[in-house]
């Protein structure tokens, strides 16, 4: 049934070839396109939810939602860090992913409740559940390759596409249910269907891989002698009790929350590098290119993350949707978060057969991420171009501009998360390549919790103009584009430490 033989722990097993790539690599496609479809399902409506349900719609509250929002996305991603090291130690990465998918269901059906207290604990729920979940399903990718097989970044390619598939069709899905269900209209979304339909989501992504993890043929099954559930129950039980803690981290504040996730940072490069060392100087080499490039990942998603953000605002309030020549169509609100979803489907595997295509030619890694970042600055000039130049007598700019944002920041970030994944499962210590990709996640998590606090900047406290969106935008493109230059201009020393990874 699996279509593989059996393997001795360390060996890969000679799977069944899918489309050129082993086929467990459909399984795990699949699963990550209904977890994304929950996890994206619901990131378009936060910040409005939040503010219409705990702020009584007044633009003041857009602040705290942002902030929330941030931090909420920080700790989801900081959470990686202890669910790598879970699955890598404890309990191994295929029951670490079951277990998170009952958790993150259990949070998004709770935050349906219209309750503040409720709420948080709902987000602190799904934030413990896809700790376990998120860095997992990652790593086991790398796992159906050897580390010198040439299909390996074509793989993460291909299930960075799974993700992509799941948060396109869920803005799509959730936004029309929001405006057309349970008496929901386009000025009062019902937004508790869309966090119902997410969980939904959920439970489908479980089920999808209880039943398909024997394709897997013994990859991420826990240790030998780990075998029992005794040590399901108590990463259970770590779970239950870890939620207060992840809730007093959301209700401290992003500035707070901002201190404990760098130090989080500090103490994970500090256990990479010692294990790296350990394996000598090779090893140590790629442990530093991995973290210098880590910080990258910082700045990159401190302003792209704006999508769930600021740019919803934006949306709202100065993105002329009203779509007269289609028959006086309104573009959906929730619809802007499925263009980067399809932009990374139309333009993934084009980038792909690029890389390949380039043969020895192919940007670095360094370089690839140094382009991600320039990318992500050019979104933000074409809104500098927009908000000082393309305002109409209502004070707004055309819907092609902020549509055209999100296709181009699609570009810069097929140039680096994709890449950002496989480069991890190659330069990390051998022994910590969960608790690496969990690191790997909690620089995108920092990167999150900066932008809720740009984000906040950005509206201020009376809510977003166009001259506070134009000034916060304009001090995002001088950041990213000066970030970009300088890891052009450091590449080639971060080359030589990865040692011939590509």
């Amino acid at each position: 049934m699996s279509g593989a033989a059996s393997s001795t722990p360390g060996q890969i097993p000679e799977f069944k070839q899918i489309m050129g790539h082993p086929r467990p690599l459909w399984m795990l496609f699949m699963t990550e396109f209904w977890e994304r479809f929950a996890f994206y399902g619901i990131r378009w409506a936060l910040v409005l939810y939040i503010v219409a349900q705990f702020h009584g719609g007044e633009a003041s509250g857009e602040s705290a939602a942002n902030q929330t929002y941030g931090a909420y996305l920080a700790l989801v991603y900081a959470a990686a860090i202890f669910g790598g090291y879970v699955a890598d130690k404890i309990i191994g990465y295929q029951r670490s992913i079951l277990l998170g998918a009952i958790i993150m269901a259990a949070g998004l059906f709770m935050i349906a409740m219209p309750d503040p207290n409720i709420f948080k604990f709902g987000l602190a729920t799904i934030i413990a559940g896809n700790g376990l979940f998120k860095p997992n399903i990652s790593t086991m990718v790398g796992k159906l390759y050897s580390p010198t097989d040439e299909r390996r970044d074509s793989g993460f390619t291909l299930f960075y596409m799974g993700i992509n598939l799941g948060a396109m069709f869920a803005p799509i899905l959730t936004g029309w249910l929001a405006e057309h269900v349970m008496g929901g209209s386009a000025e009062f979304p019902a937004y508790k269907v869309v966090f119902m339909v997410s969980g939904v989501g959920m439970l489908v992504s479980l089920v999808w891989f209880w039943f398909g993890r024997a394709q897997l043929s013994g990859i991420g099954r826990p240790p030998a002698d780990a075998e029992g559930s005794g040590r399901v129950l108590m990463t259970a039980i770590g779970a239950l009790v870890a939620i207060p803690v992840i809730y007093f981290l959301l209700s401290m504040g992003a500035s707070s929350l901002q201190w404990v996730l760098t130090a989080m940072f500090i103490g994970l490069a500090i256990v990479l590098l010692i294990e790296g060392v350990r394996d000598g100087k090779v090893a140590r080499d790629k442990t530093i290119a991995m973290l210098i490039i880590f910080a990258f990942n910082v700045l990159f998603w401190m302003f792209f993350e704006q999508a769930g953000s600021s740019f919803s605002f934006l949306s709202d309030k100065i993105v002329d949707r009203d779509l007269g020549a289609v028959g006086g169509f309104i573009w959906p609100n929730a619809w802007f978060q499925s263009v980067n979803s399809v932009a990374i489907i139309a333009l993934a595997p084009v980038l792909a057969w690029l890389w390949v295509k380039m043969g020895r030619n192919n940007p670095s890694i360094p370089r690839k991420f140094g382009l991600g970042i320039i990318f992500n600055g050019l979104a933000f000039l074409l809104l500098m171009f927009a908000l000082s130049s393309l305002l109409n007598d209502a004070g707004k700019i055309p819907f092609w501009t902020l549509f055209m944002v999100y296709v181009i920041q699609s570009i810069g970030e097929l140039c680096l998360s994709p890449i950002g994944l496989s480069m991890t499962t190659k330069l990390a210590p051998t022994k910590l390549v969960g608790f690496a990709m969990g690191g790997w996640f909690l620089s995108t998590g920092i990167g999150n919790n900066l932008s809720g606090i740009f984000a906040s900047n950005v509206s201020g406290e009376g809510g977003m103009t166009a001259a506070s969106a134009l000034s916060g935008y304009t001090f995002g493109f001088w950041v990213l584009v000066s970030g970009g230059v300088l890891l052009f201009l450091i590449a080639p020393l971060v080359q030589r430490l990865m040692h011939g990874v590509k």
